[in-house]
């Protein structure tokens, strides 16, 4: 959420911003820039790293 907020995507109450860093993941995902490690946590990596 820190780095949204410094993007100027933090406004909202906390539940937005929680929202919308949820969605920005998801997106990343999406794009193969990260992967999901676990599938039960919000724990990601870099889609490059081993």
């Amino acid at each position: 959420m820190t780095v949204l907020s410094n993007a100027g995507l933090g406004h909202g109450d906390l539940r937005a911003q929680e929202k919308r860093a949820r969605q920005a993941l998801r997106d990343l995902k999406v794009a193969g820039v990260i992967v999901k490690v676990d599938p039960d946590s919000a724990t990601y990596r870099l889609a490059t790293e081993q």
